[in-house]
């Protein structure tokens, strides 16, 4: 189905907020950029989403995910990002170390990206140091989901990701190694400060498989 012109370019304008910074607008972002008040961003988003051109997340203001990218991403890629960054986001493009040739459909859901693992906290689950994730995009999860959450420091302005079991309960997330040396990182969202750019604390998606190079240390 064709697109209006409005709706061009709010799709445009998600496209280019995500590949600047890693994460999608809030429906507040869309709002604010062309002016509309709350509800009617949502409609317009929710007319993207008939059409085909984007995935919303319920009870998720930023859950927004594009499904046809004009930027035409590089085929059968992955890209495959460290552990820190700085500025922008850590998953934002230019952020990644490397492409690696690897479909994404070779997951299921589709992997958006790949992150290497380091250390021993998810020894328990089978992920062990080296091993490459796939991660599907998406800014929410269910409890007991392994994810790669983003964790930012506000005084360095760095970005680390880390990979555990997701849990919530209410306005308080646990991030869960699967290894008993390591204590769980208690998040409270309800002390995250909302207006920044950058959250403290982020879903950058749910992992969907992994790939083994060589044996596990």
């Amino acid at each position: 189905m064709a697109l209006t012109t409005r709706q061009f370019e709010i799709l445009t304008f998600i496209q280019e907020w995500i590949r600047e910074r890693g994460f999608p607008p809030s429906h507040g972002d869309v709002a604010e950029r062309f002016g509309f008040n709350r509800n009617a961003a949502r409609e317009h988003l929710l007319a993207l989403a008939r059409k085909g051109e984007i995935e919303l997340s319920p009870n998720d203001a930023r859950g927004i995910r594009v499904l046809k990218d004009a930027s035409g991403p590089r085929q059968f890629e992955l890209p495959l990002f460290g552990n820190i960054a700085a500025g922008a986001p850590l998953t934002a493009p230019e952020n990644a170390q490397e492409w690696l040739r690897i479909d994404p459909d070779l997951f299921r859901p589709r992997a958006d990206f790949l992150h290497r693992v380091s250390g021993d906290s998810m020894i328990d689950a089978g992920i062990f140091d080296g091993d490459l994730v796939g991660i599907h995009h998406q800014s929410e999860a269910a409890n007991g989901d392994i994810i790669a959450a983003c964790l930012l420091d506000r005084r360095t302005g760095y970005e680390s990701i880390t990979l555990k079991r997701y849990r919530r309960r209410g306005r308080q997330v646990s991030l869960i190694a699967e290894n008993a040396r390591y204590v769980p990182i208690e998040i409270d969202l309800a002390k995250d400060e909302a207006a920044q750019e950058l959250p403290a604390f982020r879903i950058a998606g749910v992992m969907v498989g992994l790939f083994r190079a060589g044996r596990p240390k």
